[in-house]
């Protein structure tokens, strides 16, 4: 009785957990395009500057100041490298979040490059419903699993420990030698 009133409990809460990843994942959109956009705005930036001074692409501009004296300008063309890097692998991730199903959107943002932006969606996340099909029916998939990949082994156990009682006061049961 009381293993069937927590296998019940567990369900319930991993069908809510379950069910927070779909709205996670739209709030963690919502923070990838704002760093996108971000980005986006930076490189256009650096292709006006790299266009006014003649140079070939902003990739050429950046080899060029890489060889400069100057530390600050060097520093600066690092700081420009790292954020063309940043700005193709939020637009990987946009891509993903546009055009992928909840699995691997669940994947990038538990990858090494998505895991970083994590911490920043979390501050603003407020537990929710989905309120897609597909959102929903994650949850409830999702949450299933994790009951059925918890209490399984657990009842199986429960199963064996009470079959092993069962023999047991069996053999102790005094045998009666009844005559008829």
């Amino acid at each position: 009785m009381i293993f069937k009133t927590l296998d019940k409990l567990f369900f319930g809460v991993t069908l809510v957990l379950a069910l927070q990843v779909p709205q996670l994942a739209d709030h963690y959109q919502q923070f990838l395009a704002g760093m996108y956009e971000s980005s986006q705005w930076q490189i256009e930036g650096y292709q006006a500057t790299a266009k006014k001074y003649n140079y070939a692409s902003v990739d050429a501009m950046i080899a060029h100041h890489l060889q400069n004296e100057v530390p600050s300008v060097r520093d600066d063309a690092i700081q420009k490298q790292k954020t063309i890097i940043q700005y193709n692998e939020l637009s990987e991730g946009l891509s993903v979040f546009q055009n992928g199903n909840i699995i691997e959107k669940l994947i990038f943002m538990l990858s090494p490059s998505g895991w970083q932006y994590i911490d920043n969606t979390l501050e603003n996340f407020k537990f929710g419903l989905p309120i897609t099909t597909e959102g929903i029916l994650f949850g409830v998939l999702f949450g299933l699993f994790l009951n059925l990949l918890v209490s399984a082994p657990t009842s199986m156990i429960a199963k064996k420990q009470r079959e092993r009682k069962q023999q047991k006061a069996i053999r102790k049961r005094p045998v009666s030698n009844s005559k008829v």
